[in-house]
Formats: structure tokens, C-alpha cells, sequence
């Protein structure tokens, strides 16, 4: 089961192994609150994890951290708001990973790259596919007859086309070799209340984007994407969507604190030992993670690189499939036809 309970031994020992590497004492006091952009609306799963966090960063750092949804082109909007603003490290960026990594591919913001980010990771989650409750589709099988008879009529609510929802259908398409029609909302929130509504026949939106609606019997989950079922509180096991298509690419969406690159070093020594000491041990966090279907894993500085690469590829070459890449992955260090980051 893909579940947090089966990665509690491995986090205990990522627990310590994080510890042990902060060499650095906390050694930033910020003396004005710090804000979170978060470049989505509200209620979706990037602003979800980045307002459980913000609490967590408060304490540690002993000033306001403010969550501050800023919305607009696929989350490019917030994004660019950070990379442009002043690097006093009293600005960071709430966001999936491998959207704040992409955005160059995509055109939406030109010549930038993981590259430009200290990278803090809080929680991965993973997409699901679900129709509303009434809907005549009882099984993933029964989805995937419809978008291989009916192809672009089937509408899919996502948060844009680079959004997580965004690059699951269009991974799952792949796999499937099917035609749908992408229907992009204002941040992941909107666009599975759109579903549940029946204002669209699906979502593929994050599993704790769509946790409540599933659990008040509003949306109807049918598979996840990934290799093993997935486990979330008060609802039944979702069978992984490789038991219909087993050769579809999994990859975890990352979530986390982006921090810009040219910050003090201070603030990034006292990041890295939050993140060690704090982030790590945080109930508050891995009880969303439990909630929300995530899973909690912590992670920072080079372990975190490691960590998001697969997404990070993902994401980049299922924009080059869907013809929406403006510029090769190559010019982010990605090589698709390999499927690895070959700089970074």
C-alpha cells in the first residue's frame, strides 16, 4: 500500500541523517514577518501544505510567516513575483517542486530553472483520477473505454496544463494512447469542485485536493496514479492506475519552500537546520500528510535534488508531449529520450 505508515522506519533514519548533517547553527533572526507566496488560489494543495508549514517556520524563527495566494498563467505569475523581488530571504515561494522547475520549458517564465532555488521539501502527493459521484464510470476501466470511444468529449478539470492535474492526464493519455479535453481552472481547488459538481466529467487533480470531496461522497475515485494503491483516512484503498495501464510513468509531485538563490548564506544555514530539527519532527505536518493521502518526507539541500529529479523530468517531457513546450527540456538540463536530469 502507498501509505505513510509503510515509510515510518525510513523516516526515522532520514530523521537522524538530517540532524546529523546541519553543521550550521541557527544563526538568521528575521526582525519583520516573512511572507509565502503561494502562486495558486486558495484551498488547493499548494496552499493547503504551505499553511500548515507557515506555523511550523513561525515558531523556529520567532516572527509572522504570512501565506499569500497570488494566482495567475499555471502559477507563473507568484513564481515570477519571487524570482524578481529582493533576495533579503524574507520572501519565499509555497509551490510543487516541479512547476517552479519547469515554468522556462513551458515559456511561461523564460531562462529559469531548479537552478535558481534552495529547495525545502515538505510532503510528496500524488494524483488521482475521480468523477462526481453520480457519474456512470464505476471503474478506471470503465473511464478509459469512454476516452478511447469518446476522446476530446470527455472533459478533465485540472489547474492549468502544467499543473499536477495537468501532467497526470496528459501522462496517463500517453500511456493510454487516447485524446481528452483539458478544462483548466484557477488552482486545484476550483477545478475538483468542478468536477464534483459535474461541471466536468473529471479531475486529476492531487489526492488532498480532492480528500474531503472523496470522503463527503462527492467525488468517486477510480484509480491513483501510481504503482501500489493508495491509503487516506476514512476512505477505501484506490487501486493504482498501472492495474489497467502498467506501463505508465509514475512520478511524485513534490511540494515544499522554494527559497531564491542569492539569499544570505545565514538564512540558508538556518533553513537547512528548521528543516533538520523542525520540519522533520513536525505532527502537525505528518497529520496532514495522513489526511490528505501525501506522503511525509522532509528532505533539503542535496538529498532534496536527488529527491525531485524524476518529477522534475516528468513534468518538463510531458509538456514536449502534449506540444505545449516552448523550449526543449534540454535547456533545463533535461534529457527526455535518457528520462534523468543530465545538469543541474
Amino acid at each position: 500500500m502507498l501509505s505513510i505508515r509503510t515509510l515510518a522506519a525510513t523516516m526515522a533514519v532520514s530523521a537522524v541523517a538530517l540532524s546529523a548533517a546541519v553543521v550550521n547553527a541557527q544563526e538568521w533572526s528575521p526582525d519583520r514577518p516573512i511572507n509565502i507566496i503561494v502562486p495558486w488560489g486558495a484551498g488547493g494543495a499548494t496552499d493547503q501544505v504551505s499553511r500548515v508549514t507557515a506555523p511550523v517556520l513561525a515558531e523556529a524563527l520567532g516572527t509572522d510567516v504570512v501565506v499569500v495566494n497570488q494566482p495567475g498563467a499555471s502559477g507563473a505569475v507568484g513564481t515570477q513575483e519571487v524570482l524578481g523581488g529582493n533576495s533579503d530571504g524574507y520572501t519565499f515561494l509555497g509551490n510543487a517542486i516541479a512547476d517552479a522547475a519547469t515554468y522556462s520549458v513551458t515559456g511561461l517564465i523564460e531562462g529559469t530553472s531548479i537552478d535558481d532555488w534552495h529547495v525545502y521539501v515538505t510532503v510528496a502527493n500524488v494524483a488521482v483520477v475521480s468523477v462526481p459521484a453520480n457519474s456512470p464510470y464505476e471503474d478506471f476501466g470503465d473511464l478509459l473505454a469512454a476516452f478511447e470511444e469518446e476522446g476530446g468529449n470527455v472533459t478533465v478539470a485540472t489547474a492549468g496544463v502544467s499543473s499536477a492535474g495537468g501532467t497526470a492526464i496528459s501522462t496517463i493519455a500517453e500511456a493510454g494512447g487516447f485524446d481528452y479535453n483539458l478544462v483548466a481552472y484557477d488552482g486545484g481547488a476550483a477545478a475538483t469542485v468542478a468536477a464534483a459538481s459535474g461541471e466536468a466529467m473529471v479531475t486529476t487533480q492531487l489526492a488532498g485536493e480532492q480528500a474531503e470531496l472523496i470522503r463527503g461522497g462527492r467525488l468517486r475515485p477510480l484509480a491513483v496514479i501510481s504503482e501500489q494503491p493508495l491509503e487516506m483516512e476514512g476512505v477505501d484503498p484506490i487501486p493504482p492506475v498501472t492495474e489497467w495501464l502498467p506501463d505508465v510513468n509514475i512520478a511524485y509531485q513534490y511540494f515544499g519552500i522554494l527559497v531564491p538563490q542569492g539569499v544570505p548564506d545565514d538564512v540558508v544555514a538556518t533553513l537547512d537546520a528548521i528543516w533538520a530539527e523542525d520540519v522533520v519532527n513536525s505532527e502537525a505536518l505528518r497529520s496532514y500528510a495522513m489526511t490528505a493521502g501525501a506522503l511525509f518526507d522532509p528532505a533539503y539541500g542535496d538529498e532534496a535534488r536527488e529527491m525531485i529529479a524524476s518529477g522534475i523530468v516528468a513534468q518538463a517531457c510531458a509538456a514536449v508531449e502534449r506540444g505545449d513546450a516552448v523550449n526543449d527540456p534540454s535547456t533545463i538540463g533535461v534529457d527526455c529520450e535518457a528520462g534523468e536530469i543530465t545538469q543541474q
